[in-house]
């Protein structure tokens, strides 16, 4: 893990060159280009509304496109910085092969990658916060630490399920599936007083349920994440980055002969 650790800080420059391509590949050709780093959340927000909050009338969350916004940004950073690190070493082939080039590298590219983007959009949810009358609190210290918390645990995941994708090419399809569910164990498009309280238990076991409950806390109460929960969502995210990083070197040498 240390190893890792190094390698990272030692191909800094590397890392910065390959999010920076990333980001101009993703929008290369599109008229609006990284608009559409604010385009594609509001089109998720309008279309959750609209079903949620209208047609169905299954939520009288007040604020509720904010109560939605929160929410889903830490959301969409997860699963497509999820999505694509599982996929970055089977297909990062010509870049694998190379003797001196470290493989980690590509996961977590993607992870900052997406983590961009989610940045990239906290000041437009500050925007509709002033427009709607609410107004940044004092728990909006804490939004770095909760960040950093979530990327180290996104690392951890992305480390190990990148390095089993490429022995075990079901994983990426899998995950998929999967990540639909977990959204919906989630309270981004529900409060957590609509969970019945015999389901709540699911919502502890649940790191990224803790998660966008800290995010509501910072972005719609303006209070501080509560010490507990930031403190066990810390540990798990250690001990998930260790663990990833275990399996991910498990399988590190096979990678130039299977991409």
């Amino acid at each position: 893990m240390f190893r890792n650790v190094q390698e990272l800080y030692r191909y800094r420059a590397l890392v910065w060159a390959l999010v920076c391509r990333h980001l101009h590949a993703r929008y290369r050709g599109s008229i609006l280009g990284f608009i559409w780093s604010f385009l594609n959340p509001l089109c998720l927000i309008a279309v959750y509304s609209l079903v949620f909050r209208y047609y169905m009338r299954a939520t009288d969350v007040e604020n509720y496109p904010l109560f939605l916004f929160a929410g889903l940004l830490p959301w969409i950073w997860f699963s497509s910085g999820l999505l694509e690190a599982t996929a970055a070493i089977a297909t990062g082939g010509s870049l694998i092969t190379k003797a001196m080039f470290p493989p980690h590298i590509l996961p977590i590219v993607a992870v900052l990658t997406n983590l961009a983007n989610f940045m990239f959009a906290i000041p437009l949810l500050l925007g509709f916060m002033l427009l709607s009358g609410l107004h940044p609190g004092i728990g909006f210290v804490a939004l770095p630490l909760v960040i950093i918390i979530e990327l180290v645990f996104l690392m951890g995941l992305s480390l190990a399920f990148a390095a089993l994708n490429v022995h075990f090419r079901d994983i990426q399809h899998i995950l998929g599936n999967l990540l639909t569910l977990i959204f919906f164990l989630c309270p981004i498009i529900y409060p957590i007083t609509n969970v019945p309280e015999r389901f709540r238990f699911t919502l502890q076991l649940n790191p990224i349920a803790a998660f966008t409950q800290m995010y509501h806390e910072i972005f719609l109460q303006g209070v501080f994440p509560h010490a507990t929960l930031v403190a066990v969502t810390a540990v798990v995210s250690l001990l998930t980055f260790m663990i990833g990083n275990l399996i991910f070197n498990r399988y590190r040498e096979s990678f130039a002969e299977l991409v």
